[in-house]
């Protein structure tokens, strides 16, 4: 992907972020979920006095970590995601967290910045997510801990071309869903040790997954058509369900990865 298209991705993102940031701040899949306990409990434990949340979104990652890191730093491309993430937060007592625009590729903060670096749900919309892995590992103490939560695509080429296409179609703006291995591989050439990768199953509800992005009627039919579409067997990787003949929900991947930047 040349430097071109991925401007024009990352114009994408701060559109349809901008104009949906509110949704993504009362999402109750962004808001709540194991994932993010997960996420909180496994930070806690490092012990960090400074913290990054790289594309903080809602702001529900900077939130929690404020609970118990002296000083977070929660940054996101879309301004209007930003705002919307702050008077969350602030919102909620949080006085010693500071928002800034930030491109995840190609972070301001100097080298050695921060203890822990966070970023969830929200990878698979970078163009260029070897240089995020590169920056993450780059303003990271030497020792530092990255936790990455994020939807990840099947291993199996065809399920992986299916799942997405969906997700392109729905939001053109997401760029790819990663492979479990392509992560891995990713995060050792950035210059970190993986610690921990769990995967989960993630389901998904229809009419809230496509609502948050403000579909048309016609596109949410054309998505749901694409289910319908599809082989038996990829019906059943993804465990549609239907209602009254209409499809109510599927189930995707995630992960969570703990990785540590080299000493």
């Amino acid at each position: 992907m040349d430097t071109r298209e991925q401007g024009q991705i990352k114009e994408q993102v701060q559109q349809q972020f901008g104009k949906n940031a509110e949704k993504y701040v009362t999402s109750q899949r962004h808001a709540k979920g194991a994932d993010l306990s997960e996420l909180t409990e496994l930070a806690r434990a490092e012990g960090a006095a400074t913290a990054l949340d790289i594309a903080t979104g809602g702001g529900h990652v900077a939130n929690a970590l404020a609970a118990f890191i002296e000083q977070v730093t929660a940054c996101d491309l879309t301004q209007e995601m930003l705002e919307q993430a702050q008077n969350f937060v602030q919102g909620n007592g949080r006085a010693n967290v500071r928002f800034v625009q930030e491109d995840a590729e190609t972070l301001s903060f100097a080298d050695g910045s921060f203890d822990l670096a966070a970023c969830r749900i929200a990878a698979h919309h970078f163009p260029n997510p070897d240089a995020f892995a590169r920056e993450v590992n780059r303003v990271l103490k030497p020792g530092g801990c990255f936790l990455l939560i994020d939807n990840v695509g099947p291993e199996d080429d065809e399920l992986d071309r299916f799942y997405n296409e969906l997700e392109k179609q729905r939001d053109h703006s997401h760029v790819r869903a990663w492979k479990k291995s392509e992560w891995i591989s990713r995060l050792e050439r950035s210059g970190f040790v993986l610690e921990t990768l769990k995967a989960y199953p993630k389901p998904f509800e229809f009419q809230g997954w496509t609502e948050r992005m403000g579909l048309s009627g016609e596109q949410i039919e054309s998505l749901a058509k694409l289910f319908s579409d599809a082989p038996e067997a990829m019906q059943k990787h993804f465990h549609l369900e239907y209602e009254n003949g209409h499809i109510t929900g599927f189930q995707g991947e995630a992960i969570l990865v703990k990785a540590r930047k080299r000493i």
